[in-house]
């Protein structure tokens, strides 16, 4: 029979009493399963994971990174990641599984299922309840949904041209500079500036210069 490799299995946790028990977990399940090593944070992890060689790896999600270090792990590729936490919120396990997890366990719950949730998702499996399974999905085509509409902001700033933006960056410079200022700046007259402006608030549908100030500042189009 051929022999299998056992399940590498990684953690991500702030906390060594929690690397410390579930080191033992796993080296309990041995041969199935084979410790990886463990780190108390992402900027570790990423510096770490690709040598260690990790099938699993379980993120803490009680600590200060949070599901930062499940989407930082995730980005990397490779891995299966498992969530871990110790709360019992729902919208924290439906995030961490939008995050980039494929279960979440929680620490109240018995070793066997912390074992069977690693066994599950190495096989490519997704370690939630049907009722978890349900809201995520209803999230994720929200956000699809969202991603498809247009956005009415940007189909208004693809109507400036090369000029008007320029002079949106200038304007967005500095809000208390004088109009003449502005024009000397981008090398115009006053009354082109004039012009400029009225076309820009035309466009965006703004009144004036200090809601086109703002206006830039929220949709980036700020000078830098």
């Amino acid at each position: 029979m051929e022999e299998v490799e056992p399940i590498r299995v990684f953690l991500v946790s702030e906390f060594p009493i929690v690397a410390c028990g579930l080191e033992r977990i796993v080296e309990y399940r041995g041969p199935a399963m084979e410790w990886a090593g463990a780190v108390d944070g992402l900027t570790s992890a990423l510096a770490t994971l690709e040598g260690a060689r990790a099938d699993v790896v379980v993120v803490d999600v009680d600590g200060e990174q949070g599901l930062r270090a499940v989407e930082g792990v995730h980005a990397q590729g490779g891995p299966r990641i498992l969530a871990l936490t110790s709360s019992a919120n729902f919208e924290l396990h439906d995030a961490a599984v939008l995050a980039g997890a494929c279960g979440v366990v929680r620490k109240t719950e018995p070793v066997a299922v912390l074992l069977k949730a690693i066994e599950r998702i190495h096989l490519g499996e997704i370690w939630v309840d049907r009722m978890a399974a349900g809201r995520i999905f209803l999230e994720l085509a929200r956000k699809k949904k969202a991603e498809l509409q247009p956005d009415p902001e940007a189909a208004k700033i693809a109507l400036l041209t090369r000029k008007e933006r320029l002079t949106v960056a200038e304007v967005s410079r500095d809000a208390s500079a004088s109009p003449r200022q502005i024009a000397e700046r981008l090398h115009i007259s006053e009354h082109t500036l004039r012009n400029h402006l009225t076309s820009i608030y035309a466009k965006l549908e703004l009144g004036n210069r200090l809601e086109l100030h703002s206006y830039a500042q929220r949709q980036g189009l700020a000078a830098k």
